[in-house]
Formats: C-alpha cells, sequence, structure tokens
C-alpha cells in the first residue's frame, strides 16, 4: 500500500511539473512559394501554397492576410496618419517619422507599391476575398474547424515600392532591392484572437513556420537574407562550400532556393553590387555581411562587422539564451536597421546599430511577443541587451588598447590609457526622465499605432522598456534578473509570450511578488520620486525620515556613509514584495521592516551620532528612476 501512495505521489508531481510548464496552442503554417522578378519594371509574380494548421479549440469562418506594400500608396493610412503627426510640434519639431513624411502622397503611378492576390483557393475551391488596404479578409465557404488542417494556394503579383520604410527599391545607398513585407503573409490567430493589424507605422506578429522560397531573378545580382540557400553550387558569389565547383545552369536568370526552418517571417534583398564577406564561427552560425563596396575605409567597417560579431557571441550566449538557427546575414539596405529571422536590414555598419539589430534575434525572432501590442517588451529588452554586449565589446577593445594593440572597436581613449566605461543604460534613463516630465507619456500598454506622438512611442518603447529590465535588477538582484532573462528564454522561446508570462518567470526565480511592478510601471505613467528629510538626532541616536512624494512605490536602498569612510546600506523592501532582494555586495547591510504602499512617509534610525555621518543617500547605484534625484542626498559633513 505504500509502495502504490508512493508511486500515485511520483505521478501526480509528474502531473504538476507538466501543467507547470507552457502549454499555449499555436497556429502552424508552411509556405513554398515560387517568386520571378523583373528588374527593369520592378514588379514580381508569385505562387503561394499555405498549409495552415488550426491548433485552437474554435471553428475559424474566415482567415487574414497582410498585403504590407498596399501602404505605398497616396491616401493610404500610412500616408495620413504621417502626415497627421507631421502636423504636431513636439521640442520645436514635427512629429512624423522622418523617414516618411509626406512622400507616400507624392508617390507616381510606377513608384508605388501594391500587392495583388490574383486567386486564392482552400483545398481547390475558390474563396470570396475582401481587401481593406493591407489587410486581405478571406471569407470561408467552409469552416476550418479545431486541431485540423487546410491547403490554400494563392497567384499573387506585386510592385516593388521606391524605398520609404524599411522595404522597397534603391535606397539612399543605392541598394536595389529591400524585399521585407513583401509576400501575403497570414495574420496571426492566438488566444486573443485574429490580429488583422494595418500596417500604418509599426511592427510586425507572425505564425511560426517552415518556409520554402525560390527566387528567379537576373543571373547578375546577388541575394542574402532570411534562410539557408540549398542550391549554392549553382549560383556561388561566395555561398558555395571552399572548393566545390559552380555550375550555373544556362540562361538570363537563375533561381535561387532557400529554406528556412521555424521563423515567422522571410526577407531577403539583392543587388548586383553586392559583395558578400563570410565566416564560419567554430561550434557556432556561419555569419554573412552583404554591402555594396564604397570607399575603403567603409568597406573596412563592413567588413569588421563578422569580426566584432564573433567577439561577442559567447557573450551574449551566456547572458541572454544560445541561437537557435545556423545562420545569420548582416545585410546593406532598407531604411537604417530593421530585423528580420536570421538576417538584419542595415543603412550603415555602425556596430551600436549591429549589435541591436542581432540582439532582435533574441527578443523578436525567438521570443516573438505581439510587437503591436507590446512593443516595448521587443524594443526595449533589446535596447537593454545590446547596451550590455556594447559595452562588453568597448571592454574588450579597450582591454587591447590598454596592452598597446590595435583597437578594433569603438573605444575612444588613446592606447596605454585606462578606458572609463559608460554607466550601463544611462541614456535610457535620460530619455525615460525626458519623456515621464514631458506630459506626453503614455502608458507601455497603448497600442504601438495608437500612441499619440511618435516621440512618445519611440521613448516608452525603446528607453522606458530598457529601464524596466534595469530597474527590476533594483528590485530583485542584478543576479536573479540576469537568471530570470535566461530561464524567460528557455521557457519561452518560439512562444510568442506577454508580459504576464515575463514576470511569473521572474517571480519564480526570485521568489518575489512582483505584478505591482507590472501594474504601476507597463500600465500607468506614474512616476517615482523619493526624498530624504533632514536627519535629527535623539536619544544618541540619529532619525532619518524618507518622503514617498512620486506616486509609484518602490523598494528603497539608502546607503550611510561615515566620517571614518565606512558605509552601511538599509535596505527597506517594499510590502508589496512580500520578499526582499539578496544582499549584492559586501557592504554591510541593514533590513528593515518593509515599507506600506500606502504610506507617503517612513523612518528608520541609526545607531550612531550625527556628527559621525558624512552623507545620507537614496540608491547610490542610480537604478531607481527617481525623476526628481536633487532630493535624494543629504550631505552632513565635507
Amino acid at each position: 500500500m505504500q509502495k502504490e501512495i508512493r508511486l500515485l505521489s511520483l505521478v501526480l508531481l509528474l502531473a504538476v511539473g507538466v501543467h507547470a510548464q507552457p502549454d499555449r496552442w499555436q497556429q502552424r503554417v508552411k509556405y513554398v512559394m515560387d517568386v520571378d522578378v523583373d528588374v527593369n519594371t520592378n514588379r514580381l509574380t508569385g505562387k503561394q501554397q499555405l498549409e495552415y494548421w488550426n491548433n485552437s479549440p474554435d471553428t475559424l469562418h474566415k482567415v487574414f492576410f497582410h498585403l504590407y506594400w498596399n501602404a505605398f500608396r497616396p491616401n493610404s493610412m500610412m500616408d495620413v496618419r504621417s502626415q497627421v503627426l507631421g502636423e504636431k510640434a513636439v521640442n520645436g519639431r514635427r512629429d512624423w517619422d522622418a523617414r516618411v513624411r509626406d512622400r507616400i502622397s507624392k508617390l507616381s503611378e510606377d513608384e508605388m507599391g501594391y500587392q495583388r492576390v490574383k486567386s486564392l483557393t482552400m483545398n481547390g475551391r475558390p474563396q470570396t476575398l475582401k481587401e481593406h488596404e493591407t489587410i486581405l479578409e478571406v471569407l470561408l465557404d467552409q469552416p476550418i474547424l479545431p486541431h485540423t488542417s487546410v491547403k490554400f494556394n494563392l497567384d499573387f503579383e506585386a510592385q516593388v515600392p521606391v524605398q520609404i520604410r524599411r522595404s522597397g527599391r534603391d535606397n539612399a545607398e543605392g541598394v536595389r532591392y529591400s524585399m521585407a513585407q513583401w509576400y501575403p503573409k497570414l495574420c496571426e490567430y492566438d488566444y486573443e484572437g485574429w490580429h488583422p493589424t494595418p500596417y500604418v507605422a509599426r511592427e510586425f506578429y507572425g505564425v511560426w513556420g517552415d518556409f520554402d522560397v525560390n527566387i528567379t531573378i537576373d543571373k547578375s545580382y546577388v541575394l542574402g537574407g532570411t534562410g539557408y540557400l540549398t542550391n549554392a553550387s549553382q549560383i556561388g558569389y561566395g555561398y558555395e562550400n571552399k572548393g566545390e565547383k559552380v555550375v550555373r545552369p544556362k540562361g538570363d536568370k537563375l533561381t535561387w532556393k532557400f529554406t528556412a526552418p521555424n521563423v515567422h517571417d522571410f526577407m531577403w534583398a539583392a543587388d548586383p553590387t553586392y559583395k558578400l564577406v563570410r565566416r564560419d564561427v567554430k561550434n557556432g552560425p556561419t555569419l554573412f555581411v552583404l554591402y555594396k563596396p564604397s570607399t575603403p575605409a567603409n568597406d573596412a567597417a563592413w567588413e569588421k562587422i563578422v569580426v566584432a560579431a564573433e567577439q561577442v557571441l559567447p557573450y551574449i550566449e551566456k547572458h541572454f539564451g544560445e541561437y537557435p538557427y545556423k545562420q545569420y546575414s548582416f545585410i546593406q539596405g532598407g531604411d537604417g536597421g530593421m530585423e528580420y529571422p536570421m538576417a538584419t536590414l542595415l543603412k550603415g555598419p555602425g556596430l551600436g546599430t549591429v549589435f541591436h539589430e542581432w540582439m532582435h534575434s533574441w527578443y523578436q525572432m525567438v521570443l516573438a511577443t505581439n510587437e503591436s501590442l507590446y512593443p516595448w517588451m521587443d524594443e526595449g529588452f533589446t535596447s537593454f541587451a545590446d547596451s550590455r554586449v556594447g559595452d562588453y565589446y568597448t571592454s574588450l577593445t579597450a582591454e587591447k588598447a590598454t596592452h598597446g594593440e590595435t583597437r578594433t572597436g569603438p573605444a575612444d581613449a588613446p592606447a596605454g590609457k585606462k578606458v572609463q566605461l559608460p554607466l550601463h543604460h544611462y541614456s535610457a534613463y535620460q530619455n525615460y526622465y525626458s519623456l515621464a516630465l514631458s506630459g506626453l507619456e503614455e502608458p507601455l500598454t497603448t497600442h504601438a499605432d495608437h500612441y499619440n506622438t511618435n516621440v512618445a512611442y519611440s521613448i516608452a518603447s525603446y528607453s522606458k522598456g530598457e529601464v524596466f529590465l534595469s530597474q527590476l535588477g533594483y528590485i530583485i538582484g542584478e543576479e536573479l534578473r540576469d537568471k530570470t532573462l535566461l530561464e524567460y528564454y528557455r521557457i519561452w522561446k518560439f512562444k510568442h509570450p506577454n508580459i504576464n508570462d515575463f514576470i511569473r518567470v521572474a517571480e519564480k526565480v526570485s521568489g518575489i511578488q512582483l505584478q505591482w511592478y507590472r501594474q504601476y510601471w507597463v500600465n500607468s505613467t506614474k512616476t517615482i520620486d523619493y526624498a530624504i528629510d533632514a536627519p535629527a538626532e535623539e536619544d544618541g541616536a540619529v532619525a532619518v525620515m524618507l518622503k514617498r512624494i512620486g506616486l509609484m512605490p518602490m523598494p528603497i536602498d539608502v546607503e550611510v556613509t561615515y566620517t571614518d569612510g565606512s558605509k552601511e546600506l538599509h535596505y527597506i523592501p517594499l510590502n508589496l514584495m512580500f520578499g526582499e532582494k539578496p544582499a549584492e555586495n559586501d557592504t554591510k547591510r541593514i533590513v528593515h521592516e518593509a515599507w506600506k504602499w500606502t504610506h507617503p512617509t517612513y523612518s528608520f534610525r541609526l545607531s550612531r551620532k550625527l556628527s559621525e555621518i558624512r552623507s545620507i543617500e537614496i540608491d547610490p547605484t542610480k537604478r531607481l528612476a527617481d525623476v526628481d534625484q536633487s532630493n535624494n542626498m543629504t550631505r552632513l559633513q565635507d
């Protein structure tokens, strides 16, 4: 009997373990596409076979596709939205996207973009189509039942627009084609329903799946992008294996055959003058750079990318997780920097942008939150990561400089001089403060396309999102924050997590309750502001009075420095945490009773006299996003 009880307990324990893992259903796709590009007319025709698995418990009576390039036509939603925002002045500047401005309204017929689905069948039967500019609604003649799959077949055509935003032809640097958002892409259906988001300005959300893409184009063009080239021996241009003989088929065109497993989008770029740089990383991915040669200095900067990427990859994988694909490409193109699976489009070779776009591979190409709803969970987390990676790379190049070696990175100090590394995330805090005090801030729960200003969207998504993670290190301790990031990546990769998924991982790792942090930092625009009152001596001890001026409560670190040079850290948890962070260094730490969030003031006592105190400071590490730090320190002795 006892053995049976133990066996039953084991079964129940295993069942609990299984249910403790993410079990959110996801749809699945398999794209097979054949595309023919006419480089003289800048048009393409394509056939798409799409297998779609409805893994949801729901019956689907319609599906939706994105037709992104229809945004690049006068009077489109993107056109009007950009011009309307441009009518506003923020800090003396028009608030439109400087890359878009009113350019779409001025496009001629042969400069515009379009995507047209000429026919669409489901399991061989024609379906009813209804176009809503950048969204195609498909009214199904038969519903797609739960846990079944169907096959769609599409014939489509498109005209590549003049490059304005992300995709297009003939960008400012002369890249012929930046082919992003170029095919009819099935919209995501998840536990929140359909996401047929019109293409107005912002980011993307897609269904996980496999892509087989054949691109036929003039044989002088060199291509790069998402996926592995499967016919390199017919293509060459540096893709072939060392010593492999390249035999190109006869004719004026070549067909490039790519396969991309387990991705949620597919991008490619093409130019007849691209130079390809290849680096095979030991026990890692193959790295490619494709760029248009120009000056020796510019060419050297592009070719340095693969060297820098290989140098920082071990650091990235140690702190943020393993890169899951066998290849990554850095490609000149687009209008700045824009991430896609296994590749990025880059306007220039600056390593700051390079590291940022590459880190998107972790936070958007692998975790892949819904960027329309949670842009800050991609951009902010990516900005946090690229700040760390950039500082690490600077430390590598600075170390070489101090040994008199040739520097290969952005360190500014001359050889032989000690380099002062930048404070992590300093600029993100400064940007956040400017937004919080501007009157323009909106909650991070705001849909990416619906911010009232571009400025508020940009700072919220990038800087406030970055501060979210830096400040989390202040709340639970940086070691546990870093462990949270690795565990979040391990558990939720390829699963489209949301903010609550992240918070729950952080709670489990730290043992601290964090829903309050989400409610204040994400769901509101309440700010943090704490102050120290002048300390007073009572009965041989010093009473320290703290005030919460801002509306967001936080745990508080208070550092006391004595005249003899010794220090004490007085740690006051927030009662909503139901726990406390571990000590982060060797400084003597005294943990006080938790501060109740309802109480605007808090006091604690020091055992030493007022005359022995040099200074008292709130948050000496400057990780607390206090919008007014002028009242965070009181200095009693010089």
